[in-house]
């Protein structure tokens, strides 16, 4: 891990009332890559998502974007500094039509020029939200729905693009689409953070990967290194990939 650090997280705890829901967690995001979080749910990996955007604010430790301390800042402030969330359960906004939702992620964005720009981008990574910008968001199938977040996301241009569970619910299929999708958004150069229930899909395309259980880093390593560790081991950590 020799790159730019585009993300740093160091000792992080998070509470919830008397709940320690993170308890120390620290990793870090190489600049040009897929990092995942993985682990089963209550693991603390939303939790860990929600305060590097800045929507949770934590107990004590530090958030580092770029060597700038962030741990403080207003998620506002965060999203114009270039960290975009692809929240858990899509969250597209139903009454909106792809186009009006996909502007939505452009709010940030002040040079039309660079607006335009990124809405030929995530058409041709999307084709099919091209094809259905009339459309009304909630008509979309699941894994549309999916592509409509993650292009909403991108639409801000992001630096660090944070994906919150983006394989949940949807068919085999679709989800090795999506995998594929993230691929190719690493590719272009945009930095990515992973959190996924679905380690197996995950670890395949993952330069390095950290894995949570109950608030802490059980395991970590490179991901085709986890991957190829006995079934049992990565059950014990993971649940059945």
């Amino acid at each position: 891990m020799n790159k730019t650090l585009a993300l740093e997280v160091n000792e992080l705890v998070v509470n919830y009332g008397p709940i320690q829901a993170v308890k120390g967690i620290s990793l870090k995001v190489p600049e040009g890559s897929i990092v995942a979080l993985l682990g089963a749910n209550g693991a603390g990996k939303s939790t860990t998502m929600k305060t590097i955007s800045g929507l949770v604010k934590p107990a004590s430790g530090s958030i580092k974007f770029f060597g700038e301390d962030i741990t403080s800042v207003e998620p506002e402030k965060i999203t114009e500094m270039g960290i975009m969330q692809s929240p858990e359960g899509r969250q597209v906004f139903y009454d909106l039509n792809v186009y009006e939702n996909l502007m939505t992620g452009a709010y940030t964005i002040k040079k039309k020029d660079e607006i335009q720009k990124n809405l030929e981008s995530v058409y041709r990574d999307f084709p099919v939200l091209e094809e259905r910008k009339d459309q009304i968001a909630g008509t979309l199938s699941g894994g549309e729905q999916q592509m409509l977040a993650i292009a909403r996301a991108l639409m801000g241009s992001p630096r660090i693009l944070t994906l919150d569970e983006p394989s949940l619910g949807l068919a085999p299929l679709i989800v090795k689409d999506i995998m594929k999708l993230i691929v190719r958004i690493r590719d272009s150069g945009v930095t990515v953070l992973l959190v996924e229930q679905n380690a197996k899909q995950t670890l395949k395309i993952a330069d390095y990967a950290y894995v949570l259980e109950l608030g802490r880093v059980s395991q970590e390593g490179n991901a085709q290194d986890l991957l190829d560790q006995s079934s049992l081991v990565v059950e014990s950590y993971l649940g059945k990939v």
